[in-house]
């Protein structure tokens, strides 16, 4: 197998790992460090622009007259509204502080966090339903702009937000992800018709432009691990629990998916996250160091699409 094919069947691991590597050298070559503080800000600026750009060429994909809620996508939400119960009942009924709530903050914001913006992405390469992946990421959405004002100053007496600044605060960051670059999707799909289909000639644009998104993400992930003010025992298992957390919302999302014909769909509904999204929540509203829980899972979660992309293929290859 040459390079390049393993480049092709192994993107998520190869632009992780090409992510750890770049950070790595930028750390231990003094010499980069001024490269490495212009580069920075920068990429903070374009990584907004990737996500944009992916969810646009996503959506010119999507048939919009099939974007309507479906018997799986309420489930899946109950779910995820029933595990955010269990963790903040646990908090309030055990009266959990010190590194103990550092951890059950980790846990909560890796649960409450919507499904991922790139969850369609995923899902169509799996060949699953891109319009009902793509309805549930809104309705996802909602649920955690209702629920976060809720629960944060509940677990965290030091957290101070009105429902509505922070219900609102959220939309805002929904409609920038979401709805605008649906907008325009719709736009060129309905009226510029030369454009829509010079996009999808173009194959897994959106696929390989999440991947090289995911390397940035990726190298600031293992930045700011190395970086924790935390101990070495407090992040192995903030890790650990992300592994075991990812696990168990992928498998109940894909038992939920038996009942429906929608394995692919329920399981990335409720398995994958907007870990950045989650990040800056815990970093935002509650201590800081939590924020090391939904950063592991990034890594976790692009593990497990990328053994279900190599099983994929493999059943197809058979």
């Amino acid at each position: 197998m040459s390079i390049r094919d393993i480049a092709k069947n192994w993107t998520l691991p190869t632009a992780m790992l090409v992510g750890t590597l770049v950070y790595f050298v930028f750390a231990f070559v003094p010499q980069l460090d001024s490269v490495g503080n212009y580069l920075g800000p920068v990429f903070d600026e374009i990584l907004p622009f990737f996500m944009f750009m992916i969810l646009f060429v996503t959506f010119c994909k999507v048939d919009f007259r099939k974007l309507i809620p479906v018997s799986w996508h309420w489930w899946v939400a109950l779910f995820q509204i029933v595990f955010i119960f269990i963790v903040v009942g646990s908090i309030l009924a055990f009266h959990i502080r010190g590194n103990e709530l550092i951890l059950m903050e980790a846990i909560l914001v890796c649960i409450i966090s919507p499904c991922a913006a790139a969850a369609p992405v995923i899902t169509q390469k799996l060949g699953g339903n891109i319009e009902q992946m793509t309805t549930y990421t809104f309705l996802t959405n909602f649920i955690t702009a209702v629920l976060v004002p809720v629960c944060f100053p509940l677990i965290d007496k030091a957290v101070e937000m009105s429902f509505l600044h922070a219900f609102f605060l959220i939309l805002y960051k929904v409609f920038l992800v979401l709805v605008l670059p649906m907008f325009l999707a719709y736009i060129v799909k309905h009226h510029l018709h030369r454009l829509h289909s010079w996009i999808l000639s173009i194959k897994d644009l959106s696929f390989y432009t999440w991947a090289f998104s995911l390397s940035i993400v990726t190298g600031v992930t293992v930045k700011n691990i190395c970086h924790a003010d935390t101990s070495v025992t407090l992040l192995l298992l903030m890790a650990f629990l992300g592994l075991l957390l990812c696990i168990i919302q992928y498998s109940v999302g894909r038992y939920v998916g038996h009942f429906f014909g929608t394995v692919i769909e329920s399981g990335q509904g409720l398995g994958q996250k907007n870990t950045a999204f989650a990040v800056w929540m815990a970093y935002t509203y509650l201590n800081p160091v939590s924020s090391v829980g939904p950063g592991c899972y990034i890594l976790w979660q692009n593990s497990i699409n990328s053994i279900e992309l190599w099983l994929h293929r493999k059943r197809e290859g058979e």
